[in-house]
């Protein structure tokens, strides 16, 4: 089975998309949602002066607003309908895991099948709405508190600017979550890594331009320029690499007669990815070594003497602000990691249906052995993503590359495209075998 779906998928080509009507339907109906949600950055929050706004955003580059503004597409640097992207969602999602694995009600629930589904992912969405809250408030009461050349961010700051704010930002989150949701349902791939997705390569060509009008100024030399392109290929050709390597640990059945038949015996693998949390340290550790620096920063030098030391020895760049970052991003990557995946109970699942490591005894012996290889991967997942992420603060620091596409954001590009022509694959695998089970069935009747 498995040789005739390799197969298959080596034989797919453009005549094979041309016949799968189903697939087109679903890529236009991505690529619509798609830009619906890229003209909705443009849709700005009543009471905001543009202007202002982008001397302030001008001030703060490199900080948490940044890299914020960089997954919501430019629409947090220009305070649209969509400021808060679908990042409140993300961070919802992120607490109901970390309740489920840490509450034993929530893992009850989680346990129930689709009912309990239905419930987590309901109690998802009043998170979201309490985040999108609580964030939108404290964007509004940052709006009327900024200053750029004696002007004010908003143009008639109060209550009902505050209260307007709080709404807008609410109702443009919500509605990117179905959005995302529709997408999936609809489309092809998941819909709100797509449209996190877009927001990043939406800022890739203004990001392209000014690297290569740096290159006609003679701020940087056409050599390092192609360096540069070539060192792109081969970090998008490693994180592709990594994403796809697994650990397979050989799982036995033994066998057994049911009447005069003989079940099992076979041998199948249990796979491991080396970098099983993802993405979800670096946005952690970013978030969590942004947050107070930004706020620093907003004081202009007005704080303590020891603020502008701080200052001095965090910046983006510094060795110990990169000591700190990596530091954090294997924090999360041990973390997250033991989160999604309890070796205690794979041991169990693998008790209960007959399973066994080939060597090692079922039960404790076998999520020992699982615990001691997932931490032997999990070194190896975490230096990589600490690579990745520290490589392209180094270049936009030593080097002043305008090109802020940074290890997080290029993780994310690379995993959803990965993932998005994995699925098309499938659905051009399903059409070709529905292809073939209609001509068996018309050469059945002719019979």
């Amino acid at each position: 089975m498995a040789s005739a779906a390799e197969q298959l998928a080596a034989n797919l080509n453009l005549g094979a998309f041309a016949k799968a009507t189903e697939l087109k339907k679903r890529i236009w109906f991505t690529l619509a949602a798609l830009i619906v949600y890229r003209a909705g950055t443009y849709i700005p929050v009543p009471g905001v002066d543009p202007v202002v706004l982008k001397q302030i955003f001008d001030q703060q580059s490199g900080g948490i607003l940044d890299m914020f503004n960089m997954f919501a597409g430019g629409a947090l640097g220009r305070m649209t309908i969509f400021a808060l992207n679908i990042m409140p969602y993300i961070s919802a999602s992120i607490i109901m895991q970390l309740m489920t694995a840490v509450s034993p009600k929530m893992e009850q629930v989680k346990k129930e099948g689709e009912v309990g589904r239905k419930k987590i992912n309901q109690y998802t969405r009043y998170i979201t709405v309490f985040i999108c809250a609580v964030q939108g408030y404290g964007i509004a009461v940052g709006l009327e508190s900024m200053t750029a050349g004696g002007q004010s961010a908003v143009i008639d700051p109060g209550l009902f600017f505050r209260f307007t704010t709080v709404i807008t930002l609410v109702g443009g989150t919500m509605f990117l979550m179905w959005l995302g949701e529709q997408i999936t349902a609809r489309g092809v791939g998941n819909g709100i890594s797509l449209i996190i997705f877009s927001g990043i390569v939406a800022n890739l060509p203004s990001a392209l331009a000014g690297t290569l009008e740096m290159g006609r100024t003679g701020a940087l030399s056409a050599a390092f320029i192609l360096f540069l392109l070539v060192m792109a290929v081969a970090v998008v050709a490693f994180i592709v690499f990594i994403e796809r390597a697994q650990r397979r640990v050989t799982v036995q059945y033994p066998k057994r007669q049911v009447g005069n038949k003989m079940f099992g015996g076979e041998s199948t693998h249990l796979p491991l990815k080396i970098n099983v949390s993802g993405v979800i340290p670096p946005i952690f550790a970013s978030s969590i070594l942004l947050l107070p620096m930004t706020i620093m920063g907003f004081s202009q030098g007005q704080g303590p003497d020891w603020m502008s030391t701080v200052m001095a020895y965090m910046g983006r760049g510094q060795p110990l602000h990169l000591l700190v970052y990596v530091t954090l991003i294997v924090f999360f990557a041990f973390f997250y990691t033991a989160v999604v995946f309890n070796p205690q109970e794979t041991a169990e699942n693998l008790k209960k249906n007959g399973g066994f490591i080939p060597g090692i005894r079922p039960g404790d012996k076998t999520a020992s052995y699982l615990d001691y290889v997932l931490t032997r991967l999990t070194v190896v997942g975490a230096a990589y993503l600490s690579l990745i992420c520290v490589l392209p603060q180094i270049l936009i620091t030593q080097y002043d590359v305008p090109f802020y596409f940074g290890g997080t954001s290029l993780l994310i590009v690379v995993t959803v495209t990965m993932d998005t022509v994995a699925q098309v694959q499938s659905h051009l695998l399903a059409h070709q075998y529905e292809g073939l089970i209609k001509k068996a069935k018309l050469r059945g009747r002719r019979r």
